[in-house]
């Protein structure tokens, strides 16, 4: 089975800019600068998601279904690790 880049490329890139406004959003509220809210924003954003990617990277390589995420058909004695 292929990786699903096209679909985590856009997962990715929707996630970082709804990540982008929230972080920023907050900082701003909170008396921040524009200025810094923005580079804050930017910054967790790319963090947080560069760790999402990577936990699905490894997920999908593991073969660890997750109903979330739906990459993977759903098998209950592999993803479970045991009998149900």
């Amino acid at each position: 089975m292929d990786m699903p880049i096209k679909k985590w490329a856009i997962q990715y890139v929707l996630m970082t800019l709804v990540l982008f406004i929230v972080f920023s959003a907050v900082q701003s509220m909170k008396g921040q600068e524009l200025e810094y809210a923005v580079r804050f924003g930017a910054l967790w954003a790319f963090i947080s998601s560069a760790i999402f990617v990577a936990t699905r990277v490894y997920y999908f390589r593991k073969n660890i279904a997750c109903s979330v995420c739906n990459d993977l058909p759903a098998n209950s004695s592999e993803s479970a690790g045991g009998e149900q």
